[in-house]
């Protein structure tokens, strides 16, 4: 429970500062004047002036916000500096700068991974990598390296054998696994459990990899590879779920949560990567042109370019109202499948 805390906590502070802060340095690169730069939500756990901004720290770690002055058109207190009096692509770049951190970051992280820990190409033998403390392997005695023989009888030649064999339990009848461990033969029984999100049923065991550690240049090409490839897998499945009208699967803070603690497990390689596809989704999803989100926005300023002027405070206030319900009861929705997760679990 406190290892998912703190993995949750340091994934959310990590994605929202990063994304605040390409909101906060390009408002001052372009001459606005920030109030506040703040991570979370909430009463103010401490705080420090320098300037004209003030920097804190919230107590709710599951937001950030950079109170930008004139981003009400009506609110002229800053005059010159405030976000309404500069130009379109001012501010176009402003808005634009957070999801662009949200991509940049996951490059850094995915070169330093490559780089730094390697690449980590599938096993195909049926040899046991991480073993998940507390999942049905680790409970069975089963260790890193031990290389599966057969299980039920029947022999385990490759490590797609064992994932088919496992992923097709019912998560209630014990399998007799044999394993070779330091030339010797074991036998263990495991009793899978079964996984509603993925619809099958998980021993919690991660397979073995084979290492090559690439250099700098190919590092950084991998990493550039790994972050196209992770967005069009992103959109594409945000298409169908919109096609479907169905976003069963889609997960809340909560779900989010616990998936940063299970990734905190395997290591800190796994947590970096999990926190990299994350902001990716953050990215993407914040683009969508919903009013309340930085792709609302951003519409709302082509508009305005097109059209010549802004949209009047009233429209303004009814298209922000409306994106912000949309957005709560889409976090409603998410959350109530967290907690239907979570029951099933």
């Amino acid at each position: 429970m406190v290892l998912t805390l703190l993995a949750a906590i340091f994934v959310f502070g990590l994605l929202v500062l990063v994304h605040e802060l390409g909101h906060f340095v390009t408002a001052k690169l372009t001459g606005m004047r920030v109030r506040e730069f703040a991570i979370g939500f909430g009463p103010q756990i401490g705080s420090v002036q320098k300037g004209e901004t003030i920097y804190s720290l919230r107590v709710v770690p599951l937001g950030g916000y950079n109170d930008i002055a004139g981003m009400d058109p009506e609110d002229t207190e800053a005059g010159d500096h405030g976000f309404s009096t500069k130009s379109v692509p001012a501010r176009m770049l402003v808005i634009l700068a957070g999801s662009f951190m949200n991509v940049i970051l996951p490059l850094v992280l995915f070169f330093g991974i490559f780089f730094f820990s390697g690449v980590h190409m599938p096993n195909p033998e049926p040899v046991l990598g991480k073993v998940i403390a507390g999942k049905p392997a680790a409970v069975a005695g089963l260790q890193q390296g031990d290389r599966i023989v057969s299980i039920d009888g029947n022999a385990v030649a490759t490590w797609k054998d064992f994932v088919s064999t496992v992923a097709a339990a019912d998560g209630q009848t014990e399998l007799s696994v044999t394993v070779e461990r330091d030339g010797q033969t074991l036998t263990t029984g495991i009793t899978p459990s079964y996984d509603p999100t993925t619809k099958r049923s998980l021993v919690g065991v991660m397979n073995d990899s084979l290492v090559t550690h690439p250099g700098l240049v190919e590092s950084w090409n991998l990493a550039l590879d790994s972050t196209w490839h992770v967005i069009r897998m992103m959109v594409d499945g945000l298409y169908r779920i919109v096609l479907e009208l169905s976003g069963e699967n889609l997960a809340g803070p909560v779900g989010i949560a616990q998936m940063a603690g299970e990734a905190a497990e395997m290591g800190l390689v796994p947590l970096l990567n999990f926190a990299a596809l994350l902001s990716l989704n953050l990215a993407v999803i914040n683009m969508f042109p919903l009013p309340g989100l930085d792709g609302g926005h951003f519409l709302g300023l082509c508009f305005e370019a097109v059209r010549g002027r802004a949209l009047s405070p009233k429209s303004l206030q009814i298209a922000q109202g409306v994106g912000v319900a949309l957005i709560l009861l889409l976090m409603i929705y998410v959350t109530r499948n967290d907690v239907i997760r979570a029951l099933h679990l």
